[in-house]
């Protein structure tokens, strides 16, 4: 059983900025990897990032996001981090963290473990 609970979410303006975090605790040692997907309301859920560390550190950014925000992992803290910048309204959703033993990073599917989710809203 691996838990993942996201944190630092918020309201921020247009412009603006966040880092979310994503804390792993319990059966961490199996995973390769962590994924940041969101889902705004009425649209399916989307993958934004995903960083593994199985031969090395790799990551994976949707178009969307790509050059606005970063993914990157404190293996001491099993904790993964979102750094968000350059936010726009289109960005506001629910962001969630997910586990991965294996798959490819970019679909939903190859998750197993799923946090809680937390809110991220940009107003304009």
């Amino acid at each position: 059983q691996v838990r993942l609970v996201e944190s630092g979410g918020g309201l921020v303006q247009a412009g603006g900025s966040l880092r979310l975090s994503c804390a792993a605790s319990g059966r961490t040692a199996s995973r390769y990897a962590v994924g940041w997907f969101r889902q705004a309301p009425g649209k399916e859920r989307e993958f934004v990032a995903a960083i593994s560390w199985s031969g090395g550190i790799s990551t994976a950014y949707a178009d969307s996001v790509k050059g606005r925000f970063t993914i990157s992992r404190d293996s001491a803290k099993n904790t993964v981090y979102l750094e968000m910048n350059s936010l726009t309204p289109e960005d506001t959703a629910v962001y969630y963290c997910a586990s991965a033993s294996s798959g490819s990073l970019r679909l939903v599917r190859s998750y197993d473990y799923w946090g809680q989710g937390t809110q991220v809203t940009v107003s304009s």
